[in-house]
């Protein structure tokens, strides 16, 4: 167990603290969660830079690292349905793409092809990392609006990409 996996075992148990303070509801308690969020989002950075840096990329982390960020993403998108502060078929749109892409990944191990996130992947992580961050804090709802575009924009496109770039994987060989 390196640091880097270490790291990511933290954001998963991040998930749940993050959840309990968000819907405990005392005063204050938003920015709590979004200090808590924040803190998860950094491990991911920083599992990422020491794994590359030091060497340290494995196969638990290629696997546990992409599951923790979607599980942490999710929990929050869930959380905001749920407190009015996204609409339903905006999640439905997010989890669409994140079952349909990680489908396709798993039809490609099978063919003994490994498909790396891309960088519209990674520009959806990151936007819709920012977005929730910002809805924690507590944005006027027209920019809540704006922020619910950007992950929807940004969650189709990258999905879209991944099947595009990769269609070949469902072709009969």
């Amino acid at each position: 167990m390196n640091t880097a996996n270490k790291l990511t075992l933290a954001r998963v148990f991040l998930i749940p603290v993050f959840l309990v303070i968000a819907y405990w509801g005392f005063p204050g308690s938003r920015y709590v969660a979004l200090a808590v969020y924040i803190v998860a989002c950094l491990t991911d950075l920083l599992d990422g830079y020491i794994a590359r840096h030091y060497n340290q990329v494995s196969d638990f982390g290629k696997f546990a690292d992409p599951l923790a960020d979607k599980c942490l993403v999710m929990a929050a998108l869930c959380w905001f349905v749920e407190t009015g502060d996204m609409m339903g078929w905006v999640l439905a749109a997010v989890l669409l793409r994140e079952f349909a892409v990680s489908g396709m990944r798993l039809i490609a191990v099978e063919k003994g092809r490994v498909i790396a996130a891309g960088w519209s992947g990674k520009v959806k992580t990151a936007s819709t990392m920012v977005c929730i961050c910002l809805i924690l804090f507590g944005i006027p709802h027209w920019l809540n609006l704006v922020c619910q575009g950007v992950i929807l924009v940004t969650t189709v496109y990258s999905g879209v990409e991944y099947f595009v770039k990769n269609w070949d994987v469902f072709s009969e060989e």
